[in-house]
Parts: structure tokens; sequence; C-alpha cells
């Protein structure tokens, strides 16, 4: 009989959901769970606590039926309307809304523990770079990884931000989360994350109608082959890669297309000192002012990052109603703290994402709490934001950001059953006098033991239902070793700045 280390990593990315787990549990004699179909009988969580926009509603029930929230209210008059319900003993949990994370680049976990720490862009010139090691497979792996810690830490939807999505975009929707897929790419010839070096040798910038052509065929294709599939998880945003990096052919083209097909749309803008200064010294206007001059700001346009902007630019982001997706701890990791406060007096929505390397969101709201508050250092220090403003961010500015308000971001009947379920019974959250205090403050990812999307589980009990984490984790690990044994062997050990070695 084979085992799962006889499986190649082709057959179990071969769709990466109910299908490879469904392989591996069939090599090794165990019965595979798969996602419960749409019109399966309906699940009642019971006597439990349910986290709303509002507060937290205690020793209540919460049915789900036909993938939607049908019920809230006591137990004793929501169990009976539904006898044949899957029954879920809510006793020591907390229901909350899924976590929406606005903002990941999947397959940057490879560069777990060297992207963090050498700034932005990284200054630290490897002699190979980690990414170029890995084939197609394992880049796709990557990201498999990548979904599987977001729905362990709590993500429901997730916005993968990158370029070629088509080559990992089966495996990914096949985790069961919902998705967008943000296709991403620059029409500016030479194009390269502005950096002090860069904005030395830079040159006025020359674009490419072919870069531009090409691009927005990838959008046009993924659109086509995913936008609306798997029952309406699925959805294609355009995306513009930098600020720096385009012209306003293509920011016209790209808001063109979302307006078209009802889309949102995103870029990054304002990373750092030396995008501003390039903007300057080429263009006349700062990032927000250039793409103010081509109409690209608005309410269904995602800015991601946003670090370094100047009052001109918060006043036009907050009158254009565009969403800023706040990435905290990347943010904090590359010594930056957005101006939030200000974003969020000027008008603006503040949506929540983890960016590169790690994609537990939940770890994010805490990070984003504690700098925001530290940014404002006003005369009631402590006072704003609270967990519930941070946790909004994530739920509702989320919901806002992927075009779905109506339909997720809050427990409310006839919203979809988008949910985690939080083990309530730890050490670190008991006694509590809030929950979503307590959890945001004290809490821990591994706190959230089950998750649903479309009232299906894709993960009960702390199993993941839709993969074979433990073979694709145990294989990713392989590959990691192998990649950053080259990395060392062609360039030596990774240097720590400001560290003298022990000798």
């Amino acid at each position: 009989m084979r085992t799962s280390l006889d499986l190649t990593r082709r057959q179990l990315l071969a769709g990466a959901g109910a299908g490879a787990a469904a392989l591996f549990l069939e090599s090794t004699g165990v019965q595979a769970q798969t996602p419960r179909p749409q019109g399966a009988r309906p699940i009642v969580f019971t006597h439990t606590t349910v986290v709303t926009v509002d507060g937290q509603m205690d020793d209540v029930a919460l049915a789900v039926e036909n993938g939607v929230i049908a019920a809230i209210g006591p137990t004793e008059q929501v169990q009976p309307r539904y006898p044949n319900a899957d029954v879920y003993d809510g006793r020591g949990k907390a229901l909350f809304p899924g976590l929406i994370n606005c903002h990941a680049h999947l397959s940057a976990t490879i560069e777990r523990g060297f992207n963090e720490d050498f700034g932005f862009p990284n200054n630290l010139k490897l002699a190979v770079q980690p990414n170029s090691l890995l084939s197609p497979d394992e880049r796709v792996l990557m990201s498999v990884i990548g979904m599987i810690e977001a729905m362990k830490t709590g993500t429901t939807t997730i916005i993968e931000n990158v370029g070629g999505i088509a080559r990992e975009a089966k495996a990914i929707a096949d985790t069961g989360l919902r998705c967008v897929f943000a296709e991403s790419f620059n029409d500016r010839e030479n194009a390269g994350v502005m950096s002090a070096e860069l904005l030395v040798k830079s040159e006025k910038p020359t674009y490419s109608a072919r870069l531009r052509d090409e691009g927005m065929q990838r959008i046009a294709d993924l659109h086509s082959a995913w936008h609306g599939k798997q029952n309406g998880r699925i959805s294609v945003f355009p995306a513009v890669a930098h600020a720096e990096n385009c012209s306003g052919e293509l920011l016209q083209a790209i808001r063109g297309f979302a307006e078209k097909h009802d889309l949102g749309y995103t870029i990054h803008a304002n990373q750092s000192t030396w995008e501003a200064d390039y903007m300057v010294k080429w263009h006349g206007l700062r990032p927000i002012e250039y793409l103010a001059k081509y109409d690209f700001l608005g309410p269904r346009f995602i800015a991601a990052h946003c670090r370094y902007v100047s009052a001109n630019e918060i006043a036009l982001l907050g009158r254009s109603r565009t969403i800023i997706s706040h990435q905290p701890g990347m943010a904090g990791n590359r010594g930056a703290n957005p101006p939030i406060p200000e974003l969020r007096a000027a008008g603006a929505t503040i949506a929540m994402g983890t960016d590169n390397n790690t994609n537990d969101v939940f770890t994010v709201l805490r990070v984003g709490l504690i700098t925001e508050r530290m940014r404002r250092n006003d005369a009631t220090p402590g006072i704003l934001p609270q967990p519930e403003d941070i946790f909004e961010d994530c739920t509702l500015g989320g919901a806002t950001a992927v075009r779905q308000p109506k339909a997720i971001g809050s427990l409310e009947v006839g919203k979809k059953a988008d949910l985690i379920v939080v083990n309530t019974l730890k050490p670190h959250l008991v006694p509590s006098g809030r929950i979503l205090s307590t959890w945001i403050h004290n809490g821990q990812p591994s706190d959230v033991e089950s998750s649903m999307v479309d009232g299906t589980f894709v993960m009960r009990n702390g199993k993941v239902l839709t993969v074979d984490e433990a073979s694709l984790v145990a294989e990713a690990d392989k590959v990691g070793q192998r990649v950053w044994k080259r990395v060392v062997e062609a360039g030596g050990p990774i240097p720590i700045p400001g560290r003298s070695r022990r000798r």
C-alpha cells in the first residue's frame, strides 16, 4: 500500500482540495471528509456566544441552512425548528464573522525569516533569490501552504494580489475559502520596486503598449475563466502592481475594466519615501496625486499600504471614499506607521491585510490596534481605536473592499454563513469582560477551532477538511530546507544587521 510519502507533489496539488485530500486518504485507508454540498441538512450551533456588529449575544443558537444564516436566537426556540440538523455544541465557544484579508502574496511564504528584517525593498543582496529556486509546482505549493495558514487563523476571504494567478487559481480555489484573484501587472519598461539605489539611477519612464495589452488580456482571460465560479466564491479584480510603474493609459484601462464588470481594483501605493520622490521627480506629483490625475480614486478602489502620504493625498483619498488596505504587521516590520487615524477622519474606509510571508490576519488585528493607538498619542491615550473598531475594519471594511457588504462581514440573518468558531475555554481567555476585546488583546490564532464558508465547514475541530494538511506541510518543509540550503551555499550564512557573532 502506498503511503503519503509516495504521492508526487503534482498529485498533492492536483486540485489541492477535496480531490487531493481524498487521493491521500484513500491511499492510507482513512475515510475522507469532504465539504458539505449546498442543500445538505442544516447546522445549528447551540448554547453559544454570537459576536455581532452591536456586541455579543450569550447562550443563543445560530442556524445555518442552504449556505446562509437562517436564525439567531434562544436555543430552545431555534433548535426545534431544525429537527434533522447537524448540531454543533457551542458551550464554551464564540462565533465570529470570518476574517477578511484584503492584501496577500501567498507564494511569498518561501521568504519567511528573511523578508521581514531587511527593510523595504529588502536590501540584503543574496547571491541567489529563494523564489528563483522554486519550480512551478513548488510555487503553487507555497500558495496552498499560505491558504492553510489563513484558514487555520480565522480567514474566510482573501485577496491574492499577484501576477500570473492562472497557474495557481485551481489549487487556491479548491481550499474552500472565498477568494478574490487580483491579477496584477505594470506597463513601465524596466519596472522594479523603487529603492534608494533605483531612484538615483532612474531615468524618464517609458511605457510599453505591448506589456499593457498582454496584461489586460491576462485579466480578461482570468475573469472569463474564474469570476463567479464555485457557487460565487471566486471573484476576479484587475490590479496595477505599483503606482510608480504605470502609465495613465494603464490606470484608465484598469478602472474601465472594473466599472464595465462591476469589480473592485487595487494597486500598491506610497510604500516608501523613494517611491514618492520618484513620482515627484518624473511626474511632478506624489503617487496618490498621480492616481487622482487619471481619475483612479473612488469607492471601488483599494489602495494598499499608503504608509507615506501627504496631507493633500489624505484629503484626496478621503473625499473619494477610497478603501485603504492596511498591513500593520508588515508596516511595523518595515519601521513604518501609516497615518490611519488621519485617513479615518478624512473619510477613507479601512480594511486589513497581511502582505508577505504570513497570512495570519488575526495577529494583524492586534498589531493594528496597538500601532494606531501609538500613532494617535492623544490626550486620552489607550482609548481609540477599540477592538470593535479594528474588527470592523477587517470584517465589514473587508466586505466593502471585496464588494460583498450585503453578503458577508457580519453574523446576521440572511447573510452568507462565513464564520469561525473560537474556543473560549482557554487560560488566556477566561475570565472575560467581553470576548471580542479579550480575544484580540490576549488570544492566539490557534483558538480558532472551526471555520465555514458558504455554510460548509472547511475546518472542523482543528482538522482542515479540504486539503491534506500534514502531507502538504511536510512537502513544503522539504522544499524550504532545499531552497535555503542552496541560498547559503551560494552566498554564505545570512548576516544579521547590528549583531556581531560570538566566536
